[in-house]
C-alpha cells in the first residue's frame, strides 16, 4: 500500500503561508475556527483614567480659573475675558514671551548639535567611549536645584572659580548683567539635558544597518561622507521626536531659572513659566497665571503638531536591519 502525504487546507504549511500573506492566523476549537484578536482595549482603561485625572481635569479647571478673579483664598468670581485682556497687553508677558522664543531656539540649536555629536561618539563599541558615555552622562543625575546653587556660586564675581583661579575675565557678574544673565542660564540649561537627548542619538545610530557603512566604505566613502550621507538621514525621525521633547521642554524650565536668578536682573530672564509662577505665588493673581499658563499650552501644542507635520513620523518606517 502507497502512503500519500497529503496536506488539508488546515495543515501547518498551509497556515504558514496564509500567515505570511496577511491572513490572520486561525484557532481550532472543535469544528468552529476562531479569529485571534489582538489585546482588548480595556488594557489602556488605567492610563487613561490617569491621564485624565491628572491632565485633563487639572488642564480644565486652568481654563475655567483663566476667566475668573481669585486670589487663591478669597471668593472666586466671574471676569469673563477680563483676564486675558489685561494680560495680552501686559508688556511682561510679551517680554517673556519673547524670552521664550530666546531660550527655546538657541538652547535647541546647541543641544541638538552636541547631543548628535556626542551620541554619535557613544555609539561606537571602542571600550574607552563606554567609560566616557559615564562621565557624559553625569548631568543628568543632579538635582536642577544643586545645578543651579552649584553654579550661581561658581559664577559669582567675589568667591566663584574667577577669584579662586584669578581669571579676570571669569569676575564679572554674568548673572547679574542684563545682557549676559539670559546667556548664562542657555548655557546652564543646555548641559544639563545635553546626556539625555545624547543618550537617544546614541541609540537611534545603534540602530542603522552595518550594511550601509559596508557599501559605503566600499565606494570609498570617508567618515565624514559616511555621517553626511547615511548617519544623519537615517536619523531622521529621532531628529523630529527629539525636537519635540527639547523644544516642548524647554517651554517648562523653571527651577533652574528661579533659583540662579529669579527673573532678574530687570525682568531679563522672566520667562513665562517663571512669569506665570510669580503672578500666581507672588502677586496673588491666580487668573492672570492661569491666562499664561494656558499661552503656553497653546505654544507648546502648535509646536509639537508642526513638527510631526514637517517631520512626517506619522508615516514612520521601521530602518532596522533586516525588517
Amino acid at each position: 500500500m502507497k502512503h500519500t502525504n497529503q496536506m488539508d487546507g488546515n495543515s501547518p504549511r498551509k497556515s504558514i503561508c496564509r500567515l505570511r500573506k496577511g491572513v490572520p492566523a486561525r484557532r481550532l476549537a472543535g469544528n468552529r475556527t476562531q479569529v485571534a484578536k489582538g489585546p482588548s482595549m480595556w488594557y489602556a482603561v488605567p492610563a487613561l483614567v490617569l491621564f485624565g485625572v491628572f491632565a485633563v481635569v487639572p488642564l480644565i479647571g486652568v481654563v475655567v480659573l483663566s476667566l475668573m478673579n481669585w486670589d487663591g483664598l478669597g471668593a472666586i468670581t466671574w471676569n469673563g475675558l477680563g483676564n486675558w485682556k489685561r494680560m495680552l497687553s501686559d508688556p511682561l508677558v510679551f517680554n517673556g514671551l519673547k524670552l521664550t522664543l530666546v531660550l527655546t531656539v538657541v538652547s535647541w540649536l546647541l543641544q541638538t548639535v552636541m547631543s548628535v555629536l556626542l551620541g554619535v561618539f557613544m555609539a561606537g563599541s571602542q571600550r574607552y567611549r563606554a567609560v566616557l558615555a559615564v562621565f557624559f552622562f553625569l548631568p543628568l543625575l543632579f538635582s536642577s536645584t544643586a545645578v543651579a546653587i552649584s553654579f550661581k556660586n561658581l559664577l559669582d564675581p567675589q568667591y566663584g572659580i574667577g577669584k579662586a583661579f584669578g581669571l579676570p575675565w571669569l569676575q564679572q557678574n554674568f548673572l547679574g548683567n542684563p545682557k549676559t544673565a539670559l546667556w548664562v542660564l542657555i548655557l546652564v540649561v543646555s548641559w544639563c539635558f545635553i546626556p539625555l537627548h545624547s543618550l537617544l542619538y546614541q541609540g537611534a545610530v545603534r540602530q542603522i544597518p552595518t550594511s550601509l557603512y559596508e557599501a559605503a566604505k566600499i565606494d570609498g566613502a570617508g567618515e565624514m561622507r559616511q555621517f553626511f550621507s547615511i548617519t544623519l538621514p537615517q536619523l531622521k525621525y529621532t531628529f523630529a521626536t527629539d525636537s519635540t521633547l527639547m523644544i516642548v521642554g524647554s517651554l517648562t524650565y523653571f527651577d533652574l531659572v528661579y533659583v540662579m536668578t529669579g527673573g532678574g536682573p530687570a525682568n531679563s530672564t522672566r520667562i513665562l513659566p517663571l512669569d506665570m509662577y510669580i503672578r500666581g505665588f507672588s502677586s496673588y493673581d491666580m487668573g492672570g497665571a492661569s491666562v499664561v499658563g494656558v499661552v503656553i499650552l497653546v505654544l507648546g501644542i502648535v509646536v509639537s503638531q508642526l513638527l510631526n507635520k514637517l517631520s512626517g513620523t506619522d508615516k514612520m518606517e521601521s530602518q532596522m536591519e533586516g525588517v
